[in-house]
């Protein structure tokens, strides 16, 4: 039988070493399911509840993969429910491929369907690149721009093919593909800045007296390079929400996140630096407020971007971090006078102290921010932790310390409900072998999250490490950003005022064959942690934020 064009698809992804793809089965994906069956799953299928679902975990994935993830969903009734978790890897800046089916019949000329196709929609709408394959010999041009576009520009590229074109026989010829040519690879980010730049950053980092240090998700492994620059200033370091795993919070200059999740060390540092370095963070995450003046930012980013909101930066860097940082150091000069660093672990250790007494205090009901404390003295080191964009971000923020190699990452996605679950099942497939734990806050954690339990109940068999814990916070039904829980009963802008359905997540994960378990007091937290914990599939902890 001669070989389809989707055959070729998955040959090309293949070549551009993808080794996972996730899909919601539809009319339109049914060439690429009989491909699949023909190419022995490779790469892996992993069948996803949804077509957002399918976008998410393919984000999480390629979060902790350093890998283009790949996801595949019919294009009926419309690609706007994928196109939702698009807006999470635009915004994470992770590289995702959709590919999109479309049946017969489906066209985009159909009544009614052109206001919902991803192709019609302007990129100011959807930040997804979009391409169709329009011709078998067109295949491999398309698979490599799609790819290398989503590398380039770390977002996602969606790729069309219809019903019919899967099905049609590839152009004659074609070998399997050895690799992908180095002329067809993403260009590489320069290795350093210029070294004249290198020194007109220096002068203006030895001549701050309170220097900030900012650190941003592109700093991920450059963590010595950052400790040797902040103990050479005498600096102190605050983080970006997203790149919180980017540096340890153990070191005592370390103050925790900045931005809305940020903590108010962090606020006093940006506030009261009169130089700041900022590394590794990209708009819009570096647009914070900095007390420092016109031209006393230094920024070392891998492209380009747009200046801070306040100030315009003093000197950009642009290459590798990590290379970059290397190259700085030599220049800088070591100071003596350590009284501001001294101020900012002060500053950072009061926090603290006052975190763990809010946190401990006796509460009934169980209060939200207790099991997250609970959890940060028991996280294994090498654990993954996904928090949503709810109220659980901000309790990962503030209460989790990064240390070891534990990994950690905040779903910003703006539209999707139950977002931080399939993230979580991504990253499993991305690091089978390490714990994952998915912080969820009620509302968020369905229709989708619920759905997506039943993905893991299928696939936790086939990761080395079976722990998926899933921690809710079920205020029974109160949205928590309407202020269910946090505001008193009967009062405008409460949660009551928009009700859900309740649910118990853990009585569904049990029907699922998972474990699940309830917690209604303090004193039951950390004992349900270390069962999650020590659980040989998925668990379902789920805390609960009121009484009935």
């Amino acid at each position: 039988m001669n070989a389809k064009v989707s055959d070729h698809v998955l040959r090309r992804l293949r070549a551009w070493d993808i080794d996972h793809v996730f899909a919601h089965p539809g009319e339109g994906l049914k060439g690429f399911a009989a491909a699949w069956v023909r190419a022995g799953n490779r790469p892996h299928l992993v069948r996803a509840g949804t077509g957002a679902t399918a976008v998410l975990e393919a984000v999480g994935h390629a979060r902790f993969s350093g890998k283009t993830g790949v996801c595949a969903a019919s294009r009926a009734p419309g690609p706007v429910h994928p196109l939702d978790g698009l807006y999470d890897a635009a915004l994470a800046r992770v590289p995702v491929v959709v590919l999109l089916g479309r049946a017969r019949g489906d066209t985009p000329d159909g009544a009614g369907d052109r206001a919902s196709d991803l192709l019609a929609l302007p990129e100011g709408v959807a930040p997804v690149r979009c391409r169709t394959v329009t011709a078998p010999e067109r295949v491999p041009d398309v698979i490599d721009e799609a790819v290398r576009t989503a590398r380039e520009h770390r977002g996602p590229t969606a790729v069309l093919v219809d019903a019919e074109m899967q099905e049609r026989d590839a152009a004659p010829g074609w070998p399997e593909p050895p690799g992908c040519p180095w002329s067809q690879r993403p260009r590489g980010t320069p290795a350093a800045a210029a070294g004249q730049d290198l020194e007109n950053a220096a002068e203006v980092l030895n001549s701050g007296r309170r220097v900030a240090i900012l650190v941003g998700p592109d700093a991920r492994g450059a963590a010595e390079e950052v400790r040797r620059t902040a103990e050479t200033l005498g600096a102190g370091v605050a983080k970006t929400l997203l790149g919180k795993d980017a540096l340890s919070d153990v070191l005592p200059w370390v103050t925790g996140t900045a931005g809305p999740a940020g903590t108010r060390p962090s606020r006093e540092l940006l506030r009261d630096c009169d130089t700041l370095l900022t590394i590794g963070a990209t708009a819009p995450e570096d647009r914070f407020p900095a007390g420092c003046g016109p031209g006393r930012e230094v920024r070392i980013c891998r492209a380009p971007g747009p200046p801070g909101a306040r100030h315009p930066h003093g000197v950009d860097l642009t290459g590798d971090v990590r290379v970059t940082l290397a190259a700085l150091l030599p220049l800088l000069r070591r100071t003596d006078d350590r009284l501001w660093q001294h101020a900012v672990e002060r500053n950072a250790e009061r926090w603290r102290t006052a975190l763990e007494r809010r946190a401990t205090a006796p509460a009934h009901p169980l209060d939200p921010e207790h099991p997250v404390h609970a959890l940060d003295p028991l996280l294994p080191a090498d654990a993954v932790v996904c928090a949503d964009s709810g109220p659980a971000a901000t309790w990962y923020a503030h209460h989790l310390r990064v240390r070891g190699a534990l990994r950690g990452c905040v779903v910003v996605t703006r539209s999707v409900a139950g977002s931080v679950v399939p993230c979580a099942i991504g990253a499993k497939f991305a690091e089978p072998d390490r714990p994952a734990i998915a912080l969820v806050s009620d509302v968020t954690g369905h229709p989708d999250g619920l759905t997506e339990l039943v993905t893991a109940a299928r696939c936790y068999r086939e990761w080395f490490d079976p722990r998926l814990v899933v921690a809710v916070w079920n205020g029974h039904g109160t949205d928590p950003a309407g202020g269910g829980g946090h505001t008193r009963r009967g009062t405008p802008g409460s949660g009551r005022a928009r009700w859900l359905p309740g649910a118990s997540y853990a009585e569904f994960a049990r029907s699922l064959g998972l474990y699940g378990t309830r917690v209604e007091e303090p004193g039951d937290v950390r004992r349900a942690w270390l069962g999650a914990l020590r659980a040989d599939r998925p668990t379902v902890v789920e805390f609960l934020r009121e009484r009935r």
